[in-house]
C-alpha cells in the first residue's frame, strides 16, 4: 500500500478505522517500524488520557453547569450589573448637583472684599511696568480726570499729593466688578524713591452705605472706604505709618472730610 496519511495514522492509533483499511494499515506499518513506533506512541497517550479523564467524563454534569442554569445566571449577571451602573451614574449626578446646589447656598463675598482684592490685583499688575504704567500720563491730567469721571458716572479729581512726597504718574480705565458699575478707575503716584501708590475707584455700591476697612493682602496694604458717591481702595507697600499719612490724605480730598483718622485701623 502506498503510504497512509497523517490522518489515517491518527484514526488507526484511535481505533477508528474499518477493518479493510486497518489491515491494510497494518501490513504499512510492519514493513516500516520508525512509522510503527511514533503510532504506538500515539496509542498509548491516547490511552493515558483516557485513563486520566475517563472517571471524570462518566460523571454526571454538576446542576450549576447546566447550560441552561449557566445561561440564566449570565442574563442575573448582566443585570445586577446593568444596576450597578445605574446607580453610579444616579450617585454621580447626586454629587454633582448636591455640589452645584452648595455652591449656590454659599455665602457670596463682601463687596468690599472684592473690590480690596481686584485694586491689590491691579496695583500689583501695573506698578511694575514702566513705559506701560498708565493708560493716560498726568501731562494730560486734565483729560483723564474728565474720561475717568465719564466712564465712572460720578465726578473723579486726581488728589494732590504733593505734601506727602508723591505725584502723579497718570492712570487707566479697567474692568470692574457689576455690583460697582463694572468700571473702576485706576491713579498711580510715585516718590523720589520710586515707591507707587495705586487709588482703585468705583461708583458707589448699590447700598451707598458708609464703611472702612484695612486689609493686608499679597504683601500689600489696603485701606478701603465707601460712600454714596464711590468706593476707594488705597494700595501701597509703604510702611504703616507711611500709608496712614497718603490714605489719609487722599481722603479728605475725594470725601472733603477728615473722617479717616478715626476709621483708619478700627
Amino acid at each position: 500500500m502506498n503510504a497512509p496519511s497523517r490522518d489515517t495514522l491518527m484514526g488507526f492509533a484511535d481505533g477508528q478505522l474499518d477493518p479493510t483499511t486497518r489491515e491494510q494499515v497494518e501490513a504499512y506499518l510492519a514493513a516500516n517500524p520508525d512509522v510503527a513506533a511514533e503510532v504506538s506512541n500515539w496509542a498509548r497517550q491516547n490511552d493515558a488520557i483516557r485513563t486520566l479523564f475517563e472517571p471524570a467524563g462518566a460523571e454526571p454534569v454538576p446542576v450549576r453547569l447546566h447550560p441552561r442554569r449557566m445561561a440564566a445566571e449570565l442574563t442575573t449577571r448582566r443585570h445586577r450589573l446593568w444596576r450597578q451602573a445605574v446607580a453610579a451614574v444616579l450617585l454621580v449626578g447626586l454629587g454633582l448637583g448636591a455640589g452645584w446646589f452648595a455652591r449656590a447656598w454659599s455665602p457670596a463675598p463682601q463687596p468690599s472684599t472684592v473690590l480690596i482684592a481686584d485694586a491689590v490685583r491691579a496695583h500689583d499688575v501695573f506698578v511694575a511696568e514702566n513705559r506701560h504704567a498708565v493708560e493716560v500720563a498726568a501731562s494730560e491730567e486734565d483729560h483723564l480726570t474728565s474720561w475717568l469721571s465719564n466712564r465712572l458716572e460720578t465726578p473723579l479729581a486726581a488728589p494732590d499729593l504733593a505734601a506727602e512726597g508723591f505725584t502723579l504718574v497718570g492712570g487707566r480705565l479697567l474692568p470692574g466688578t457689576a455690583a460697582a458699575g463694572g468700571r473702576a478707575a485706576q491713579l498711580m503716584y510715585e516718590n523720589a524713591g520710586r515707591d507707587r501708590v495705586t487709588i482703585y475707584v468705583t461708583a458707589a455700591l448699590p447700598d451707598r452705605e458708609h464703611a472702612y476697612e484695612f486689609a493686608s493682602l499679597e504683601g500689600a496694604e489696603a485701606f478701603y472706604w465707601a460712600n454714596a458717591r464711590i468706593t476707594c481702595t488705597v494700595v501701597g507697600t509703604l510702611p504703616e505709618p507711611q500709608m496712614q499719612i497718603v490714605s489719609q490724605a487722599i481722603y479728605r480730598q475725594l470725601t472733603g472730610d477728615g473722617e479717616p483718622e478715626e476709621h483708619y485701623r478700627s
